[in-house]
């Protein structure tokens, strides 16, 4: 278990509010010319919601010449009232990234509000799906990945952190490693946030259907799973208190995993730093893989 402090200090305070919707001239394959790696926007079709559902993929530069090389992939989850080109809006040079540690990046698009679970009581909001059955195959069968847990990373942040964790402790054949950025890894302190309640049913109408779908109740499953870990969480963040709950939850069950604060709330700046914590672990994490 490691425990990291970081002192950074963060001069901006930039209250994330991505409010956007895809736009129509968004859906088509593009390429982002300004970066190295080929950037591509596509379109892949939810059976389980019936309806198409936009997605970016990140390629690192060469993956078009090198056709007998294969990629590992970390798919990005974006925070609630966002969509799958949030990460782009929060850090442009995310591609670079793709080229730097050669891996595909991958940023679905998970609803306004869905929280990454398939609702029990809006069939319109089955984002667990979406993402492990309908995603992932279409990524696979799409571009040259190395289609195995070991060499495949899920994270996000907000809502998308707990997404990423949530997935991963309930799908380990499909994540051999996850991650969370300012995660709300308990969803119970926030009763009337953030739609939670149109996706589960009230609170006080449901609670144990509000523990079972929570993160920090799960915690237990990544004692089997032997995932590689990375929970990042600003100290001024008002999900600060349920990260640090998750990690003194993990210590005791001994559950390995890099747990780092720092300076900052819930804001682009304190993303845009820790994505590159996140992405670093998560390269480490598949050449570990390579060699075992």
């Amino acid at each position: 278990m490691i425990r990291k402090k970081i002192g950074i200090i963060l001069f901006f305070s930039i209250l994330y509010l991505s409010g956007c919707q895809p736009s129509s001239s968004t859906l088509s394959p593009t390429s982002i010319e300004e970066s190295p790696a080929r950037v591509d926007t596509l379109l892949i079709h939810s059976a389980s919601m019936n309806k198409d559902i936009p997605a970016v993929v990140m390629l690192p530069s060469g993956y078009d010449e090198a056709v007998s090389d294969s990629y590992p992939v970390v798919y990005m989850l974006h925070g609630a009232t966002g969509s799958y080109i949030s990460w782009e809006e929060i850090y442009p040079e995310l591609p670079d990234y793709a080229d730097e540690y050669n891996l595909i990046i991958v940023c679905p698009d998970g609803g306004y509000t869905s929280w990454y679970w398939d609702s029990p009581i809006d069939p319109d909001f089955q984002y667990e799906t979406h993402i492990t059955k309908e995603v992932i195959p279409y990524i696979d069968a799409t571009y040259r990945t190395r289609a195995e847990a070991g060499q495949r990373a899920i994270s996000g942040l907000s809502m998308g952190g707990h997404g990423g964790l949530y997935l991963a402790a309930r799908h380990p054949d499909l994540f051999g490693a996850a991650g969370s950025m300012s995660g709300g890894v308990d969803i119970r302190p926030f009763p009337n946030n953030w739609d939670i309640k149109e996706r589960l049913g009230s609170y006080e109408e449901f609670p144990e259907r509000w523990d079972a779908y929570t993160v920090v109740n799960l915690d237990t499953a990544f004692v089997k799973n032997n995932q590689a870990l990375i929970i990042d969480c600003g100290v001024d963040d008002f999900f600060y208190e349920v990260n640090e709950d998750l990690h003194e939850r993990l210590l005791k069950l001994k559950v390995e995993h890099d747990y780092i604060i720092r300076p900052g709330g819930h804001t682009v700046p304190y993303w845009k730093n820790a994505v590159e914590y996140q992405l670093l672990f998560f390269e480490k994490a598949f050449n570990r893989g390579n060699r075992d």
